[in-house]
């Protein structure tokens, strides 16, 4: 069995606590008791404050995730919109299977606090294979114009999260779900959809009445 350091011990706690809690639901103490470290200021010396900790959690997983998902795309080659979307989602559901793991429904957590400023102070390559699903998956899509294009994609991509986080959580109380491939295979037919559906003369007559403004979207790295 590996060992983990303290500072694994630390995310790992952290990340499942904040999945339980919330962010405002975990204090650093609690955190550092669940990691097993006698020392209640072990969050603080390894990574300064809260805000840090829940940035530390990203770019522990963002790696490995990012690399699977440049994987995926060198093998199956993407042209259509239903295979950006398998490249591009996948390797987030397959967070969820993993033993010991918290972070889908900790990102469902952060997109409830609308936390967007930990992703504006990510290393710009750690976003990198986000922004460019959002290009491809944007140009396949021209029959949508902005900003409901960028507001669909964000919203498909927030949803994948909380699927996977809902099938996180109904694993980890031992509940019976679908089987993986079906769960994969009927989620991604559900966005796809969702991304090319028709925008309705009603929808387009509302956003020609709309006033211009930036847009809040859902966290997700």
């Amino acid at each position: 069995m590996v060992q983990l350091s303290v500072k694994e011990r630390i995310l790992l706690a952290a990340e499942r606590l904040f999945a339980e809690r919330g962010l405002d639901g975990a204090s650093l103490r609690q955190i550092s008791a669940a990691a097993h470290n006698g020392n209640n200021t072990a969050v603080q010396y390894h990574f300064g404050s809260k805000e840090r900790l829940i940035q530390a959690i990203f770019e522990c997983r963002l790696p490995d995730l990012n690399e699977r998902r440049a994987a995926l795309i060198a093998d199956r080659r993407p042209q259509d919109l239903r295979t950006w979307v398998e490249c591009h989602v996948v390797p987030v559901l397959e967070q969820g299977e993993r033993e010991g793991s918290h972070y889908l429904s900790f990102v469902a957590k952060l997109q409830q606090h609308g936390r967007r400023d930990v992703l504006d102070r990510l290393a710009p390559e750690l976003l990198a294979p986000t922004h460019l699903f959002r290009e491809r998956a944007g140009a396949l899509l021209p029959h949508l114009p902005e900003p409901l294009r960028g507001h669909r994609i964000a919203h498909a991509m927030a949803f994948s999260v909380h699927a996977g986080a809902e099938r996180e959580q109904s694993r980890a109380r031992d509940e019976e779900v679908l089987p993986y491939a079906v769960h994969v295979g009927d989620l991604l037919d559900g966005l796809v959809g969702f991304l090319q559906a028709p925008v309705s003369s009603a929808t387009a007559s509302a956003l020609a009445g709309a006033r211009a403004r930036e847009i809040a979207l859902p966290v997700h790295p």
